[in-house]
This record gives C-alpha cells, structure tokens and sequence, in this order.
C-alpha cells in the first residue's frame, strides 16, 4: 500500500517550532540535540509496510523547502525576525539526521540527531507520518472517516445549541487522523461555529487566514540543561529571560511544568509575571494548578482577571467547559484541544511522542507534574535532577 505524500508543506507545523527555533537560530547555535521517539500505548504494533511507508515519507519530507509564499507568510507574523526568515530560505530537513527501525516484535524506534536548531524541526513531521501511516494502514480509513464525521458533527451542534460556550484553539497535528481530516476539522470549526480562534498549525492557518497560536515547549526549557554554566534548577528563569529578550514582551505565554511548577514560580517573579501575558497548563490537577497561579499573581499584587490560563492537557469538550466554568469569573481562560478534534474515531490514538533526550551529549529530562509524563532516558540523572529541584524548592521554604 503506497500513500500519498503526507507533508506537503514545511508550514505543517506547530507555530512554536518556529518560536523555539528562532531564539536558538539567534542565541545557542552551538547546541546539538537528540530526540527519542515513544509510544506510550501498550500492545500497539507497527508492521514492516509501515515502516517502509514511513522511511519513504520521511524521504519525501526531507525534498521540500520552504516556498516564497510560504517565506512570506512567515515574515507577516508580528514577531518573527526576517533574519530568521532569510535562514529558513536556505534550510532544509537533512536525511541523515533521522534514523528509524523495527524491533521483531513491532516496536518503532525513531532517533534524530543533529544540530538543535535542524533536529528540533522534525518532530511535529515525524508524529504526523507516523499517526497517518499507521491509521491508513491498520484500519479502513473511510470507516475512520465515517466515525470521526460523526463524532464532529456532534461538537458542532454541542456548540451551536449552547452546551458548550468556551473559546479554543486547535491544538492537533501531532497526532491526527491525517491531514485531509485536520483541514476539515479546521475549517468546519471556523465556518460553523464562533468558537474557533486559531490553530497551532502553521500551514492550516496560512490556507484559512485564521491566527496561529503557540508559544514554546518543554524541550525549550530542557536544552538549558545542556548549557554547562546553567544551574539544572535555575533553567527556567534563564528560558524566559532568553525568550523575553527575544520577543520583547511579544508571544508571552510561559510553560510552567517542565521542571514542576513550584520550581517554575520561584523564578516567575515580579519582572516575569509583568512580561508575561499568562501560563499555560500541561501536566497535573488543573483545578489545583489554577489556583496556584491565581494565588501567585495575587501575591504580586496583579489581578488575575488581566492574565491568561491557557489549558491543554489531554482535553475534551467536556473538560473544557468544566473548566471555563470554574475559571471564567476568575481569570482570562483559553484552551487548546488536540487530539479530540484531529482524531476522535472508534479507535484508541495513538499517544506518541518525540522528547529531547540529550543536548551537547549531556542528558535532559522533563519533570513534569504528573510523574507519568516525565522521560528520561539516564535515570541517574533524573535522580540529580529531582534532587536539585527538591534542594533548592526546600531552601526556599525553609527562609534560606
């Protein structure tokens, strides 16, 4: 079974590859990086088709390049620097960065290495094939089809009958059912509903002229800890001092959990609850979490009301509005809803990913809030790593 090509453009991406991409692009270009894939479903199995399938798209993603049109839809975001711009122009996915491989009993192992600033590209590409391939190959995709059209109908009238109130962005390229699916998914959210306000996908809002939105990821924070002169518990507050003097106040929304939120706050002081435009949830109660944070900026003296809690932890619809009507007197509430919009079939998803593993050779890790999310490949060193998180939140407590 050959498919046809899954990346059509390099602007199928989330946004925040290209953010994370441009303060590296201008401030860490010695960094090198390598990714590990995961699928943290049990008993799914991948076949030898697939894996052909999914060499020869990766194949054809690393023939592309960045278009004029493309280019200049790039520069037309307010805070993406034409110097960048003019990088992309000469860049390209390389090949050989990129290796992938079939265990006898079905695992898929992925690995790219390279440069951070090339390396961290691949990895929305590679979940995207992956998920695509693996869904045309295991099951009558019109069946799929079928249940997914259904299942979004109902979101639909959800809305338009007022069951559901609340605002989002659509969060979903990394695991969708394809892309023809989250095309549609897009456009029928934007033309029949009110409530639809962008989408992480870069291409996706250039073709429907709506707002790309993202900010950055936990990988962002982690490379930090590849930097020698960096204290492992201080990476936070060296990544949002990098991204602040980058963007100049520009596309603040901060990531809290890479390293546990309580450590987060610590750094997230006056100057950055002020530069900041809100936080984002990832991991974690997110009743619990979004008090902490109200509690945070209320101790600064900030009314919360001015501030934004965007959500996007594995949510439904239903999450979702759970949410909006806790937090909506309280806070500016936003959410962004991947996989419940990109593939909501009959079949399980596919809960893949692509982590940062090491930088410049060293290990890196994300701690996360719920300790079932954390990856790490050295657990020494995410034994250091809680060890000096946990040292330094306790001196703190302790009015050290």
């Amino acid at each position: 079974m050959k498919l046809e090509p899954i990346i059509i453009s390099l602007l199928d991406t989330d946004l925040y590859k290209f953010n994370m991409d441009q303060v590296i692009f201008h401030k860490h270009t010695d960094l090198s990086g390598e990714y590990y894939f995961k699928c943290r479903n049990e008993d799914i199995v991948f076949t030898r088709e697939m894996l052909d399938e999914i060499n020869g798209q990766i194949d054809h993603l690393c023939s592309l390049r960045f278009t004029h049109k493309e280019l200049d839809y790039l520069r037309s975001i307010r805070f993406i620097k034409s110097d960048y711009v003019e990088f992309l122009r000469l860049w390209r996915p390389i090949r050989e960065y990129v290796s992938v491989s079939l265990s006898d009993n079905g695992e898929l192992s992925i690995v790219v290495k390279g440069p951070l600033f090339s390396a961290m590209q691949f990895e929305i590409y590679l979940l995207e094939i992956v998920n695509e391939v693996y869904f045309r190959m295991k099951y009558d995709y019109d069946d799929l089809l079928k249940s997914a059209e259904e299942k979004l109908n109902k979101k639909i009238e959800d809305f338009k009958s007022g069951k559901y109130t609340f605002k989002f962005a659509e969060f979903g390229s990394r695991r969708r059912l394809s892309r023809e699916w989250e095309g549609e998914v897009i456009r029928r959210f934007i033309d029949e509903t009110d409530n639809c306000v962008g989408t992480s996908n870069v291409y996706f809002a250039m073709k429907y002229n709506i707002t790309p939105i993202g900010t950055y990821a936990h990988e962002f924070v982690q490379m930090y800890q590849g930097i020698d002169k960096i204290p492992l518990a201080f990476t936070n507050y060296y990544a949002m001092k990098d991204w602040y003097e980058e963007y100049d106040g520009d596309n603040g929304t901060a990531l809290t959990d890479t390293v546990t939120t309580d450590l987060f706050l610590l750094d997230f002081n006056r100057s950055m609850v002020n530069n900041y435009s809100g936080v984002r949830h990832d991991s974690g109660d997110p009743y619990e979490w979004g008090e902490k944070i109200i509690a945070h900026y209320k101790s600064y003296g900030v009314d919360p009301r001015t501030k934004q809690l965007l959500f996007s932890d594995s949510l439904d619809f239903d999450r979702a509005q759970e949410l909006y009507n806790y937090f909506k007197d309280k806070t500016k509430v936003s959410f962004g809803i991947g996989t419940f919009c990109s593939n909501d079939t009959f079949a399980e998803p596919l809960n893949i990913v692509i982590k940062l593993q090491y930088v410049n050779g060293r290990p890196v890790a994300k701690l996360s809030d719920t300790p079932g999310k954390s990856m790490c490949m050295d657990e020494n060193y995410l034994d250091y790593l809680k060890a000096s998180v946990d040292f330094r939140i306790n001196r703190v407590l302790m009015g050290d």
